[in-house]
């Protein structure tokens, strides 16, 4: 059988297992969605935040992009921000990178070519702010340094923009999250967090958590 077909049958026997679980289950769905958490996350097809958190449909909003990187000029995202905070108003964003991720490789190292090599370009900034310190380690050490070097970057740049800033200054109760998964355990590791009584020009680099 076609392995789109299988997936079409495994929807199929997950739909009817709810249903037979919970009978109103989908007309609940379909009233209107609240959920409390916007991933924004890397399209590595092995990391499925709604899986790798155990979250049913309707817990989270979810944005992922290639080496999970936010762009003011990226309109996609920013309709998606704009919807998380000003219609669903959800209290938290989550921004997670993962060990290995090949788009933060791309970057960093400027080998990307094409669409995904103007898109990783914002890597290699990161890079260069925190140069010194990626240099120093072990080659093996690097990469992985790098993903939550980036993930620091993204997040305060995220802090940054005006619907988050806005959204503090209106007293709405948010948290911004950095963390990193490892896709060796399937253990997410956070990192950092910004609310609205951080000091976006004091934030630190996150220590490393890599073992």
């Amino acid at each position: 059988m076609n392995d789109h077909k299988l997936l079409l049958l495994a929807n199929k026997a997950w739909a009817e297992q709810l249903r037979d679980e919970r009978p109103d289950y989908f007309a609940r769905q379909a009233e209107e969605q609240k959920p409390n958490f916007l991933w924004i996350g890397c399209s590595d097809s092995r990391v499925a935040p709604d899986q790798i958190t155990n979250s049913p449909p309707g817990v989270m909003s979810i944005h992922r992009n290639v080496a999970n990187l936010v762009y003011e000029d990226d309109r996609n995202f920013m309709a998606v921000l704009q919807t998380a905070l000003e219609r669903t108003r959800v209290r938290h964003i989550i921004l997670c990178g993962h060990y290995g991720c090949g788009g933060v490789e791309q970057g960093w190292k400027q080998q990307g070519r094409g669409a995904i090599g103007e898109w990783v370009a914002g890597v290699h900034d990161v890079y260069t702010e925190h140069r010194e310190e990626v240099d120093a380690l072990p080659e093996t050490q690097r990469l992985n340094r790098m993903v939550e070097l980036n993930v620091r970057d993204q997040l305060v740049r995220l802090a940054r923009m005006a619907l988050v800033q806005s959204a503090f200054a209106a007293g709405q109760e948010l948290i911004l999250h950095g963390w990193v998964y490892d896709l060796r355990d399937g253990i997410l590791k956070p990192l950092m967090t910004i609310d609205a009584n951080t000091r976006l020009d004091t934030v630190e680099r996150p220590q490393p958590v890599l073992v």
